[in-house]
């Protein structure tokens, strides 16, 4: 069954703000500190987006950004860009964006199976989301984050509303709306990176690419 998935993405220049300071520029370039930082967060999501378009069953990927120039290298992988439309700020700014990203899905596939994918997932396997995607078979249900409490994948049933509950304790709020928890070993899937300890264990995991080139070329502080 065919997936299209919504990628929130905010600024990479405002976003990851845990990691803000973790990489220290070590080049001759006019990149600085917080050139880096942007450069990651854009590496972060360019991994977990390679990953999600090479996934059997992902049939389309909306990439909603607060700041869309900023995201335009992402369009070579084949993914949409568009911009957050005006009010979906505030503290339900994500689940506000994820939204409109089902709207603008759903007028032309209103059908389909709508997900919602976490941009911060830069050692995610192909075949792992392939496999957290067939034990859903269709129903609505989400992955959590290997801590447990967070979500990094929530999935609509055919045509129905995905409902996101996005933020603090948000595994616990998709399972008290309904959700399926999906518990397939899929830890490429759960290694979101929010924190210096996250990318550090996204490391083990294996990063993609892009990540593992921006942090060849900085000094971690940890």
């Amino acid at each position: 069954m065919a997936v299209d998935l919504i990628v929130p993405l905010k600024r990479p220049s405002t976003g990851k703000s845990r990691l803000r300071g973790v990489l220290k520029h070590t080049g001759t370039d006019a990149t600085g500190d917080a050139g880096f930082h942007a450069e990651l967060v854009l590496a972060l999501a360019y991994d977990t987006l390679r990953a999600a378009v090479s996934t059997p069953g992902v049939r389309r990927i909306l990439v909603v950004g607060s700041d869309p120039a900023a995201l335009s290298t992402l369009r070579e992988l084949g993914v949409d860009v568009v911009g957050e439309p005006s009010g979906t700020g505030g503290a339900d700014g994500l689940n506000a964006a994820l939204r409109a990203g089902e709207r603008l899905l759903r007028a032309t596939a209103p059908d389909a199976v709508v997900g919602a994918l976490q941009a911060d997932l830069p050692a995610l396997r192909p075949e792992e989301l392939s496999a957290a995607l067939a034990e859903a078979r269709g129903t609505r249900a989400f992955v959590a984050d290997r801590q447990g409490t967070g979500t990094t994948l929530l999935l609509s049933a055919p045509g129905a509303r995905l409902r996101p509950r996005f933020g603090p304790g948000s595994a616990h709020a998709h399972t008290l709306s309904g959700a399926r928890p999906i518990t397939a070993p899929v830890p490429s899937l759960r290694g979101d990176v929010d924190t210096p300890g996250d990318l550090d264990h996204a490391r083990l995991l294996g990063l993609g690419e892009r990540t593992r080139a921006v942090l060849d070329r900085a000094c971690l502080l940890s």
